[in-house]
């Protein structure tokens, strides 16, 4: 009943550049899909789901709140809660879209403060 341990192809072994093209079983998005749709067609399943999503994305973006005064990714954080909660929760998703576009807008703006000052002459 010993069975030998597996061996991971190398480049070069026989049958390595085959298993890259071999097809997969699954795609990952289909799966989480169906997995998804599995969740929805069970009542039960699906609240308790739901309510997890809700304790992870509501959690993350407590904790993006409290760190916006501190330096770092506070914000990022908050818009990572949003998208958490917007899996399942529209108005959560249309804040998130609408964070978003504000901090593109932001980073834009912070870019052309910084090349206006870099084009800018010395006054020293």
């Amino acid at each position: 009943m010993n069975q030998p341990e597996p061996r991971i192809l190398q480049p070069g072994d026989p049958g390595y550049e085959a298993a890259g093209a071999a097809p997969r079983i699954t795609k990952p998005r289909s799966a989480a899909a169906s997995a998804r749709e599995a969740i929805r067609r069970r009542p039960k399943l699906e609240k308790a789901y739901r309510t997890g999503v809700t304790v992870v994305g509501g959690t993350t973006v407590g904790l993006g709140v409290v760190l916006m005064p501190l330096p770092g990714p506070g914000t990022l954080i908050a818009l990572g809660g949003l998208a958490i909660l917007g899996t399942e929760n529209e108005r959560a998703k249309r804040i998130n879209q609408q964070g978003v576009a504000l901090v593109k807008r932001a980073g834009e703006a912070a870019k052309r403060r910084r090349a206006a000052r870099r084009r800018a002459p010395d006054a020293t």
